[in-house]
């Protein structure tokens, strides 16, 4: 596995505690890495979810850095916010830094991608992507904050990888096997 060197985290504090210049800070790195310049997963050139426009920002940046059951009442997560430079490092590292992704199964959608950036030294970093017909969404990012958070999902990437997952090792491969089952469920 190569050195995994990810950008620094980016603080509140270095903004003098002015919450307004640093989600601007934020946005300007989220809009760089994936507005300006599209990241990608494996192959797959990320899309993203503009409407609803929030505090005129794209919703995916809403949903990076933002936390709650409650769609129109999510608060502010600074955790969250701080990773934002890790994103798309993560996204477009996950074989050459070997890290784990899986399928997930959600109530509102079988066809979520997950990938871990474990860290001993620091916080476990999550993102997930929304696969559809023909693209790919970049959907949200969060940090496990709690160890059972991460237990939870690493139990869930191991049940995968025994089942569904056992023959899928690149990002291509899953993107590919849920874009087909997508594909022939419409045909049905």
């Amino acid at each position: 596995m190569e050195d995994r060197i990810l950008p620094q985290k980016i603080y509140l504090e270095e903004y003098g505690g002015d919450y307004h210049r640093y989600i601007d800070a934020v946005y300007a790195i989220f809009e760089a890495d994936f507005i300006r310049h599209k990241a990608t997963f494996g192959s797959h050139r990320l899309n993203l979810k503009f409407n609803p426009l929030f505090q005129d920002r794209a919703y995916t940046f809403y949903h990076m850095t933002h936390k709650g059951k409650n769609e129109n009442d999510r608060e502010p997560d600074l955790r969250r916010c701080e990773c934002m430079p890790w994103a798309k490092p993560t996204i477009e590292n996950v074989e050459k830094w070997q890290l784990k992704f899986w399928r997930q199964a959600r109530q509102r959608s079988n066809n979520r991608v997950c990938i871990c950036l474990e860290n001993e030294d620091d916080v476990d970093y999550f993102v997930v992507l929304e696969v559809r017909y023909n693209y790919v969404l970049l959907w949200t990012a969060f940090v496990g904050t709690l160890s059972h958070e991460t237990t939870k999902k690493m139990r869930e990437y191991n049940t995968w990888k025994a089942t569904d997952g056992r023959n899928i090792n690149t990002p291509d491969e899953l993107i590919y096997s849920i874009q087909e089952e997508i594909k022939s469920k419409e045909q049905q």
